[in-house]
């Protein structure tokens, strides 16, 4: 079929469901999603910070705004270029907004994921249907992958919604009967996010685009794709808003450019140089997690019948499924691996089983339920022996905790699961996938809310509550051998690293007076100090108590310890 003849080719009612159930009534919808979106904010600071990801993130931002350099980012007053500047801005812009909280500092990925969420409902809603609307909108905001990823503060969140917004607008734009008007500003859209997700975490933010387009193309045989993308006004677009920021700390900063490009781009996915290597297979069980209580759909997503569909439903099938299995093999060959890489392929998974579920039966969906509901009864009993697995550095009454709210989210999903059993049993498709959806919501929300028992030893939070009343806004505080990323977020100033460089290796070798190299230098240092505060483990304390210098424990846990100069 040509390029002309796909494009303008008629799909079938968008309002049509071929197995019909029950709609839920708006007023209903509304409840439920108003319910939803309170909870999803609501839990964004209901946890502290913890190292690594969540306190680079936020000292990035905190500095930015109190510095006002909104050009070049700053970790811990280093400079530092790991990543674009347009999560620091927002991060910034919040903390001036609404304060230096945690909510503050996880507002964007959790602002991020939601408005993911509610992309990957409209798109379904203006293709196929106000049915499949709700469903796609209650799957991909009841995915594990999303809602984690979502509420804890890295880049991911960010780059998944301009990601997901290129790729909407792209199918909006092939997919939905749009007049060439029409067509023309959903490109112009799709080209604005990937400006945006460049501006989120670097050239990723046009590669997966760009070689996803290009092998649907190759896949479908239609080159013309390439000239209905509109590259010369979509270029310009794009380069105004990606651009500038990039020649404007380039300018500032001479070693921007290699350091960014080479270093962080090439190095990282061609080379073993940040040490984060993993197996071939390194995402594959957090794909089969990550996508809970859906997982049982995998299989089923490579079932599409396309000889029942018309050419514009086909073409968003091969288009969403050449997207998620691009991005799960372009982050399993990377020299890089992090577990929320793959993030990006789960709202186009979401899209792919609402259009299965348009084919669905009720006793279909009853077999795939038996999935997420044996996980959760194995979480359920699991969670009761919690107390087992306590060790030197994790005492026991804090699995203990985690375990307890376990237990209260494998019962909220097993609710969910058995009215959703019963909707299914009167084939109330949409009904039963909310509340599947609802319950696994709440369930993975509870258990992340315990994770600060846990998170409490990976954060400053609660030394910081010691060690601020005894500082002087003046008193410098070390970082002897070790480093919590959440120390200048909680501490409110940024820390001297001492024999300490991993990430700050470029921003040290910048401006090495802001460091100190050795312990010896900090031992001088500390005995010309009339008052000073440190971190550091136990090994370091016990080693600088041994050569006397004067230290006394105003902090200590099973990781670390806090010492003022006496």
């Amino acid at each position: 079929m040509s390029e002309r003849t796909l494009h303008s080719a008629a799909i079938e009612s968008p309002t049509a469901v071929r197995h019909a159930s029950a709609q839920l009534s708006w007023p209903w919808l509304a409840i439920l999603f108003a319910l939803f979106t309170l909870i999803w904010f609501a839990s964004l600071g209901a946890r502290s910070l913890i190292h690594s990801d969540e306190g680079r993130y936020a000292a990035l931002a905190l500095e930015m705004a109190r510095s006002g350099d909104w050009i070049t980012p700053r970790l811990n007053g280093l400079l530092y270029f790991e990543k674009p500047a347009l999560q620091y801005w927002i991060g910034a812009l919040g903390f001036k907004w609404f304060g230096v909280t945690e909510f503050s500092a996880r507002l964007w990925p959790g602002l991020a994921g939601f408005l993911t969420v509610l992309m990957v409902g409209l798109t379904a809603a203006r293709l196929w249907g106000r049915e499949a609307g709700v469903r796609a909108l209650a799957i991909a905001g009841s995915t594990t992958w999303i809602i984690g990823n979502s509420h804890f503060l890295t880049l991911d969140a960010g780059l998944t919604l301009f990601l997901t917004l290129t790729l909407c607008a792209v199918l909006l734009a092939e997919c939905a009967h749009a007049s060439a008007s029409a067509h023309r500003r959903w490109i112009w859209v799709a080209w604005a996010a990937m400006a945006g997700a460049v501006m989120s975490k670097g050239l990723v933010g046009v590669v997966i685009p760009g070689c996803v387009l290009l092998l649907v193309s190759l896949w479908r045989r239609d080159f013309g794709l390439w000239r209905r993308m509109h590259l010369v006004s979509g270029g310009l677009l794009f380069l105004a808003l990606a651009a500038p920021w990039f020649v404007l700390v380039s300018s500032r900063n001479p070693g921007f450019t290699e350091f960014f490009f080479i270093h962080e781009h090439f190095a990282r996915y061609l080379t073993n140089v940040h040490r984060r290597e993993g197996a071939w297979w390194y995402y594959l069980p957090l794909l089969l997690a990550g996508l809970l209580p859906w997982t049982s759909s995998l299989p089923w997503l490579l079932k599409g019948d396309t000889s029942v569909t018309g050419p514009a439903e086909n073409m968003a099938r091969s288009m969403l499924a050449i997207w998620c299995g691009f991005v799960l093999v372009f982050f399993s060959v990377s020299g890089s691996k992090l577990q929320s890489y793959i993030l990006p392929m789960f709202p186009a998974l979401a899209l792919l089983l609402t259009l299965q579920l348009r084919d669905v039966r009720a006793a279909v969906l009853r077999w795939h339920l038996l999935v997420p509901t044996l996980v959760w009864v194995v979480v359920l009993l699991a969670s009761t022996q919690s107390f087992r697995l306590g060790s030197a550095n994790t005492p026991p009454e804090v699995m203990v905790a985690l375990g307890s709210a376990l237990r209260i989210g494998a019962l909220l999903f097993l609710t969910g699961a058995s009215i959703a059993w019963w909707c299914l049993g009167r084939r109330h498709i949409t009904a039963a996938v909310l509340s599947v959806a609802l319950g696994h919501f709440a369930a993975t929300t509870t258990a992340m809310q315990a994770h600060d028992a846990y998170g409490q030893l990976k954060s400053a939070a609660p030394l910081s509550k010691v060690l601020l009343p005894l500082l002087d806004k003046d008193t410098p505080v070390f970082a002897v051998r070790s480093y919590d990323q959440t120390l200048p977020f909680y501490l409110q100033r940024n820390v001297v690293l001492v024999d300490y460089v991993d990430e700050f290796a470029f921003g040290q070798l910048q401006e090495p007076g802001k460091s100190l190299a050795t312990v010896e230098e900090f031992i001088v240092r500390w005995q010309s100090l009339q008052r000073g505060a440190a971190y550091m483990s136990r090994d370091t304390w016990l080693e600088l108590r041994d050569r006397g210098v004067p230290m006394r424990v105003v902090f200590e846990d099973p990781r670390r310890l806090m010492v003022i100069k006496p």
